[in-house]
């Protein structure tokens, strides 16, 4: 796999490249360290530069040269190279720029060329995310047969992270939204000490990470059949935004055009400002990747592009509601990798 993944970068390089994003590094590699640089050429092997600590581990990787640094690792490679190579603008700091110009390095500046490769999935990537998908939902699963009411929203972020665990997790894929009424009006609330009481509505965000890969659900549950009428009015015209984005996403589109298929029902039902991010995100061995699905996004959606699909509605001071699937495009719509209930689910 990794040499493949080399072999497609170096399909695409019109120059040699230094990638020195660690995620990036372990994706064409599958080499996991703290301090590593990749040098790929358009043609030849793949120099990997770490220092004493992983070099035994670089030495095992297939299809790389392996070399030895100090731990001062940019420092040295500007002592060791020459020329003209690419460099990853968007992630390298400003500091190390400097340390490799100053060791005579003609450096050009890049962004996304391994991103770009990570946005398409394979048949491999698509089911490891899917197995991550499952074992949360089986997770949170778990958690809505138990009581909430009466149970702050720490407690209950902190027993989703231990069913996950208990499901083979290796561990969430991003730090567990709970947010019990009021609190579901931010998008990113974080749990606190606030008591889920009866009769509202409770947004969770979570997802897994597992064998490297990440997924990402979120379900509004109602801890009554009462909740407030706007509230439930709110969660059917997001529900209905979910299932006709689900239904019309499709290769080919562009990022604004799949966010505005939610966003025009949203739109109508007049809750366009409480919509106040974009639809969607990339996800893969990061929980954000391309494409992104948003008004002023001109990404193409092209078939293994892993997304999610997350329309929401935040009423500052009453609540709020998000509904999110994970899902595959392909050619003729999505393939749906989340499979909990999004009707209304009461629990206790």
């Amino acid at each position: 796999m990794a040499t493949r993944r080399l072999d497609l970068l170096r399909s695409r390089l019109d120059e040699r490249l230094l990638v020195t994003n660690l995620v990036n590094i372990r994706y064409l590699t599958g080499f996991d360290a703290s301090n590593a640089a990749l040098l790929v050429e358009p043609k030849g092997t793949a120099r990997l530069f770490t220092d004493f600590r992983y070099i035994e581990s670089a030495r095992e990787v297939d299809g790389v040269e392996a070399e030895q640094t100090k731990r001062v690792l940019l420092v040295d490679l500007a002592e060791r190279l020459e020329g003209r190579l690419g460099f990853e603008a968007d992630v390298l700091p400003y500091v190390h720029v400097e340390a490799l110009r100053r060791g005579g390095l003609d450096l050009v500046p890049t962004s996304g060329q391994v991103e770009a490769l990570r946005a398409v999935k394979d048949a491999d990537e698509v089911a490891a995310i899917g197995r991550a998908a499952r074992a949360a939902e089986r997770a949170f699963e778990a958690l809505t047969a138990e009581t909430w009411v009466g149970r702050s929203e720490r407690e209950l972020a902190w027993r989703l992270r231990q069913l996950m665990h208990a499901h083979g997790v290796d561990h969430p894929s991003f730090d567990i939204v709970i947010a019990t009424g009021p609190n579901g009006s931010k998008p990113h609330s974080e749990p606190g000490e606030a008591i889920v009481g009866d009769q509202t509505l409770v947004v969770a965000d979570f997802g897994a990470r597992l064998d490297g890969y990440c997924s990402d659900c979120t379900r509004t549950l109602a801890t009554g059949k009462s909740v407030p009428k706007e509230l439930r009015r709110a969660y059917d015209v997001c529900l209905a935004a979910e299932l006709a984005a689900c239904e019309g996403i499709r290769a080919g589109m562009t990022g604004h055009e799949a966010d505005a298929i939610a966003r025009a029902i949203i739109d109508e039902a007049g809750f366009g400002d409480a919509f106040g991010h974009g639809l969607g995100h990339g996800v893969g061995v990061e929980i954000h990747e391309a494409p992104r699905l948003a008004q002023e996004s001109e990404d193409v959606l092209e078939p293994g592009n892993v997304v999610t699909i997350e329309p929401g509605i935040y009423l500052p001071g009453v609540g709020g509601v998000r509904i999110e699937d994970l899902a595959v495009v392909r050619e003729d719509g999505v393939e749906l990798l989340t499979s909990f209930p999004k009707e209304l689910t009461l629990v206790s």
